[in-house]
């Protein structure tokens, strides 16, 4: 089907939406904002496949198992993914019981790993050696004030653990434009995106078209999408920092994502269509 572009620009409008209602704005971080991360899944991927395998050697049965998984799941709580990896190690039965680690276990070992590029990154750019540009998203930034600055009340609900993404929004100079930065707890029951979007959607007595949800992950735009919120998939190419990441658009867009980006770089453009502004020029 061909690709319907707002004109002039590279915003790609999947459906129309209600516009200039939006008073509510939830962000994914890790992807949409911030690239601190870059490169997770080509840590956890690695992590699932030894974990399941154990001494026995990777097929690419297991290796593509665990791609799927990975797409899947991106956006939703860590420990989750891991709690997929514990019935993935059981039901493959390759590694003994007395080795098998449960999901917080599996999610020390990932997050082990994972932290050694993200601390190289952050001292990089405490040192002046990385830039804001270079540790976000183009145009993130300067999206997030706009909204900020027009008047919109702005949250990030992560997947990632609180106090990590609270710290990480900070050192990317994210932070002073939300109201409030969920992330992961120690109770899974306690914490997740759905929650998060239903508690808020009721404590303000909001209605879809008044919240918008966006981010590069399945989870968010298909939760958003329950609850009948304008929901925008950014689809980037995470390594260059900009520009289209065809499996990202084509997961965003089986999530139901209605309006899709390849990053933020038209930002001015995309808030005034979100905001339904073109109309009063």
């Amino acid at each position: 089907m061909a690709r319907k572009y707002l004109p002039g620009t590279q915003i790609e409008i999947v459906r129309d939406v209600e516009r200039g209602t939006i008073t509510h704005a939830l962000f994914d971080f890790d992807g949409t904002v911030s690239l601190l991360r870059e490169g997770w899944p080509g840590i956890m991927g690695p992590v699932m496949v030894e974990m399941i395998c154990g001494d026995t050697e990777p097929t690419p049965e297991i290796e593509t198992e665990v791609a799927r998984v990975i797409d899947e799941t991106t956006g939703i709580q860590t420990i989750l993914q891991m709690e997929i990896l514990v019935r993935m190690v059981r039901e493959h039965g390759l590694v003994p019981e007395d080795r098998m680690l449960d999901a917080r276990g599996y999610k020390e070992i990932y997050n082990d790993r994972l932290m050694v590029p993200v601390n190289e990154r952050i001292a990089k750019l405490e040192a002046g050696e990385l830039t804001l540009e270079q540790a976000t998203v183009r145009g993130a930034l300067e999206f997030v004030k706009m909204l900020h600055d027009r008047g919109i009340t702005l949250y990030i609900f992560s997947g990632t653990d609180r106090d990590d993404v609270r710290n990480e929004a900070a050192k990317v100079g994210a932070a002073p434009f939300f109201d409030e930065i969920w992330g992961a707890v120690g109770n899974i029951e306690e914490y997740s995106k759905q929650r998060v979007l239903r508690e808020l959607i009721a404590e303000h007595d909001l209605h879809g078209s008044e919240v918008l949800t966006i981010g590069d992950g399945p989870v968010e735009i298909r939760e958003g999408r329950n609850v009948g919120c304008v929901t925008v998939g950014v689809a980037t190419d995470e390594k260059a920092g900009h520009g289209w990441n065809e499996e990202k658009r084509e997961r965003l867009l089986r999530a139901g994502a209605d309006i899709l980006i390849p990053d933020f770089g038209e930002g001015e453009k995309l808030a005034q269509y979100l905001l339904g502004e073109e109309a009063d020029r």
